[in-house]
């Protein structure tokens, strides 16, 4: 067991320019991500910054193998799995998750929230589905009655819970979520993160978090990583980062936007 649970090397990610491209011949490529290099501890929460068409979506799901690399390494647990195909990639897919920004676009809205969660728990071969079902359910803090919902009948929060809910039903090592809390009041941001934040805790998840709000990294992340078009350009400590930002860009992307004085237990 590695104690390194995701180790980048010079990964490298493109994508074709449809809008350039010539009447005859491939279309240009628009190179996203530049050669990256950094390693996730197990157990670390990583903050995964930056300006608007910086890469950091793309990077996450080139992480999670939703989008294929043109070269370098994504070591998974000692495993590069940057080229595996899907069938010697599945086995793995069940210990790392995905919790997507619109619930809405990501859950079927003709499936009940049982079905919903049950579908990747039969993908992987698991036994007594329903009573995990419901133990993901009571780990997200819904009752059991919301199983035989659908996602139309939730609110925004309830529905990231459902998402939550069917990412953590296979016991998942590697967790990715990607603007999570976005789309929700302020209200249901607190309670998402609080949750987020005991998951971590009580079930030893390592947690990769991308978003856009510093103040919520600055409260969650034990470490962040800044990127700007397409490269790393910090990563460090989410307390150094934030005292004592490096880099030009950081500092900048810190003066950009509002930072609110936060105390632990902020969310509580």
């Amino acid at each position: 067991m590695s104690e390194m649970l995701f180790e980048i090397r010079d990964l490298r990610l493109s994508f074709a320019d449809l809008a350039h491209k010539p009447l005859f011949g491939a279309a240009p490529r628009i190179e996203v991500l530049k050669g990256l290099n950094f390693d996730i501890p197990r157990g670390d929460v990583i903050g995964i910054v930056g300006g608007s068409g910086s890469g950091k979506s793309t990077l996450g799901r080139a992480m999670v193998r939703l989008l294929d690399v043109d070269s370098g390494q994504i070591r998974f647990d000692g495993t590069d799995i940057s080229q595996m195909d899907e069938a010697t990639l599945r086995p793995l897919r069940r210990r790392i998750q995905m919790i997507f920004q619109d619930p809405m676009s990501s859950l079927n809205p003709r499936h009940r929230v049982a079905t919903l969660i049950a579908e990747p728990l039969r993908l992987h071969g698991f036994d007594q589905v329903a009573e995990r079902v419901d133990f993901a359910l009571s780990q997200v803090g819904l009752p059991l009655a919301f199983r035989n919902r659908y996602p139309h009948e939730l609110s925004g929060g309830q529905r990231q819970r459902v998402g939550i809910a069917r990412a953590i039903a296979t016991e998942p090592e590697f967790i990715l979520a990607d603007e999570v809390v976005s789309g929700l009041d302020v209200s249901s941001q607190a309670q998402v993160l609080n949750l987020l934040e005991k998951l971590v805790s009580d079930m030893g998840l390592t947690l990769g978090f991308i978003s856009h709000d510093l103040s919520v990294v600055r409260r969650l992340c034990k470490t962040t990583l800044v990127l700007h078009q397409g490269k790393i350009v910090e990563q460090a400590s989410t307390q150094a980062l934030f005292d004592a930002p490096q880099a030009q860009y950081t500092r900048d992307l810190l003066d950009a936007i509002p930072l609110p004085e936060v105390t632990p237990g902020w969310l509580d």
